[in-house]
């Protein structure tokens, strides 16, 4: 059973929209080693799990990890939204029709034929897909769960660190705020979950510690990756167990695989930042409510906050 908080698991810091990035962000969504891969993946192995009272920790952190990516993918999907939002801005009045042309004789949907995704523009309305950066559907024969604890634990190393690899390869490509702070938290997250895998299989006696990180990237090197490896991020991992149950603890602790120094501990969950409702888009035709559902919507409103408040009730 799973409870949503309503915040981002990290802030996406404000930049100007930039299609382009949106769509190489696709791959970290809906590619082979993206996002939806590890979320399915981990939930998948942890549903299916089998094994005596003593392995319960095992489970617990495939099933932690797990959880929290579910919450990478919603941070990367509502940065792609993000990125795409008001690109291009439409710069006609409110009271023009959506099909006016905007400032300058600019068709408000344009940069939709010669940049990034067309499909953002087409089906999504300015908005993330389940698809990876060329446009195909993301597949549920990605996901890997053989039933054997160390085979499964060894691809999910393997899929951390190639999702981390491809998330450095983003970075590289734009210098775009708002998708470096999304992909440079990721890109620590990822460490963070070979650190939990790597210790997994070290408890089983399959010695990984001593490789990782996979890949030597030297990440540390981008700006927005060292302010999060300094806080540690890279060395704690969530366990999403509303009532404190999780015995991945037992797994994640003692030094970091990364040999980086730090000790690696868990936690129930961190702490989020707001969600905010993106605004309408006029020329994709995605308007919110129309008046007269606003007008039911607080007419309804009203009727209930006076039940409530009437005495006796």
């Amino acid at each position: 059973m799973y409870l949503h908080t309503e915040q981002l698991i990290n802030e996406i810091v404000v930049d100007e929209p930039d299609p382009a990035a949106a769509n190489a962000l696709q791959e970290g969504l809906g590619g082979q080693f993206g996002e939806m891969r590890t979320m399915m993946q981990y939930l998948f192995q942890s549903m299916n799990f089998r094994g005596d009272p003593a392995s319960k920790p095992y489970k617990d952190l495939l099933q932690g990890v797990g959880t929290e990516e579910i919450s990478h993918v919603e941070l990367i999907g509502t940065t792609i939204a993000r990125l795409l939002d008001g690109s291009p801005e439409y710069q006609g009045k409110k009271t023009d029709s959506v099909d006016k042309p905007g400032a300058g004789g600019a068709t408000p949907l344009k940069i939709a034929l010669d940049t990034g995704n067309i499909h953002h523009y087409l089906v999504g309305a300015q908005g993330a897909l389940p698809v990876d950066a060329v446009g195909n559907p993301w597949s549920g024969s990605y996901v890997y769960n053989s039933g054997n604890l160390v085979l499964d634990l060894l691809y999910n190393l393997m899929l951390e660190s190639t999702g981390r690899l491809q998330k450095c390869r983003i970075y590289e490509m734009t210098d775009n705020k708002a998708a470096r702070s999304t992909i440079a938290y990721l890109i620590v997250r990822d460490q963070a979950h070979e650190n939990a895998f790597a210790k997994a299989l070290e408890s089983l006696g399959v010695n990984w510690g001593g490789v990782l990180p996979i890949p030597k990237t030297n990440a540390e090197k981008f700006p927005e990756v060292k302010k999060l490896l300094d806080k540690g991020l890279q060395s704690i991992q969530y366990t999403f167990s509303g009532d404190n149950l999780s015995q991945a603890g037992k797994l994640y602790r003692g030094a970091s695989p990364s040999n980086d120094g730090t000790e690696l501990s868990t936690a129930v969950m961190p702490e989020g930042v707001p969600i905010t409702i993106a605004p309408e888009r006029r020329e994709e035709f995605s308007p919110g409510l129309d008046a007269e559902l606003l007008s039911l919507i607080q007419a309804t409103a009203e009727i209930e906050l006076k039940n409530a408040d009437a005495p006796g009730e």
